[in-house]
């Protein structure tokens, strides 16, 4: 007859063996009483060749700069090793001519094995000059559910692919069919986000009509970078550094194809500040194109213009930004920092 000790010792190791992605990522509490810094963030690069990038390494290398900039610490993980031998980080789940058939069959063994707080999954491509072009936003919706079941606390974003020069129809159709069959899973509480790619490339960027240059890569990291900022802890949360400031953005007119916004930045504090910066985030495929009250770095940090800088105790401050893009007008949660 076992011991109670043993017992209790399966217990708590099954506990473990069953935790979910999100909570290996949490921070914890040391003995002392002091926060300890989250892991990285793992997020796994999924798809076929345009995930593995060749030697240039794909979205993956400027993904990875965009991230680092912005502070977030993100691991990108899986079984496969690509890129230039500078880039930090080469890790990646990209099998270049696969299907999405051929995902499917050892999707479950590379989550189990990588257990990724996030996936990027672009895949089809090859799916398109096959033999069942037809066929694949079935095929496609089957890889979703495999992957949420197996991994539901995961945030799984899925993006239409990028044009091919010579099935242009085919791509369009593939896309056309997978978006709605992909918003039904988000709209019944799966962790699955749409991200719409392929307007990101032109064909001018594909030299062979199927794989982008540099220029092409680029841009995709960009689309990726804007879909995980829209989501919170996807990639971590923000710095926050100073936190003696408030940030508080409200939507104040929108339009097909964009809305402008105000923030407001509120000193809570009993001593004046002496400038301020605002980081948020946007929905997929939203810019920030014009800015007043503030100087923009980039797509959601926005730092204070000569004359607003000082606020004083409970006193406030603010600017107004202008984002182009489609789909709902939104603001992510907005953080502010002083020195």
């Amino acid at each position: 007859m076992p011991s109670p000790l043993k017992a209790l010792c399966g217990v708590f190791a099954a506990v473990l063996l069953t935790a979910s992605p999100a909570a290996a990522d949490e921070s914890t509490v040391d003995e002392a009483g002091e926060v300890v810094a989250a892991a990285p963030v793992r997020v796994m690069p999924l798809g076929d060749s345009i995930t593995q990038g060749g030697s240039i390494g794909g979205y993956r290398l400027d993904l990875a700069t965009l991230l680092r900039n912005t502070g977030r610490t993100v691991d990108f993980v899986g079984s496969m090793t690509d890129g230039p031998g500078s880039m930090p980080d080469r890790n990646h789940e990209g099998h270049p001519g696969w299907t999405i058939a051929q995902v499917d069959a050892q999707v479950v063994n590379w989550l189990r094995t990588y257990t990724p707080r996030t996936i990027l999954l672009h895949i089809g491509t090859n799916d398109m000059y096959g033999s069942d072009p037809a066929g694949a936003p079935r095929r496609l919706s089957a890889l979703v559910d495999k992957i949420t079941s197996q991994a539901p606390a995961s945030d799984v974003f899925v993006s239409t692919i990028i044009p091919i020069r010579f099935a242009d129809a085919t791509v369009r159709n593939y896309n056309a069919a997978v978006v709605p069959l992909l918003r039904a899973k988000a709209a019944a509480g799966k962790r699955v986000h749409v991200v719409d790619m392929y307007p990101a490339v032109p064909i001018s960027d594909l030299p062979d009509g199927i794989h982008p240059n540099a220029a092409g890569y680029s841009k995709m990291a960009t689309v990726w970078f804007n879909a995980l900022s829209s989501v919170p802890g996807s990639i971590g949360d923000p710095p926050q550094p100073g936190g003696s400031c408030t940030a508080t953005p409200r939507v104040t007119g929108t339009w097909s194809g964009g809305f402008q916004a105000e923030v407001t930045v509120t000193n809570p504090t009993a001593s004046a500040i002496t400038g301020w910066t605002v980081r948020f985030t946007l929905p997929g495929g939203h810019t920030v194109t014009q800015v007043w009250g503030g100087t923009a770095s980039g797509s959601v940090t926005v730092t204070n213009a000569h004359y607003n800088g000082t606020v004083s105790p409970g006193g406030s401050a603010g600017f107004g930004f202008i984002a182009s893009g489609q789909g709902t007008a939104a603001i992510g949660t907005a953080t502010c920092s002083s020195p």
